[in-house]
């Protein structure tokens, strides 16, 4: 039994067409994995981004009060609006 093993007199019979599809291949598919894979990270920090901006502003619109000036004039039409009604009512109610 000989000893079957690489040596200098070995020698490597390849089809180089087939060897430079395959590896053109490979490349196309890590290409597109790593665009895909850049795409989805670059979606889920466009996400992450929004939902702290919405947070944020659900927490400032919460938390935010007009001045008393302006609740006063709320107040105040208001009751414009009531007695506004009520002497409506009363003018039509007139025969």
């Amino acid at each position: 039994m000989s000893e079957e093993g690489i040596s200098e007199k070995s020698v490597v019979k390849a089809n180089i067409a087939f060897m430079l599809k395959t590896i053109g291949a490979v490349a196309t598919f890590t290409y597109g994995y790593v665009t895909i894979k850049n795409s989805i990270s670059e979606l889920e920090n466009e996400n992450e981004r929004m939902r702290h901006a919405i947070e944020t502003n659900a927490k400032w619109i919460s938390s935010w009060k007009p001045p008393q000036t302006v609740q006063d004039t709320i107040t105040r039409v208001q009751r414009l609006e009531i007695e506004h009604a009520i002497l409506k009512t009363k003018f039509e109610e007139r025969p």
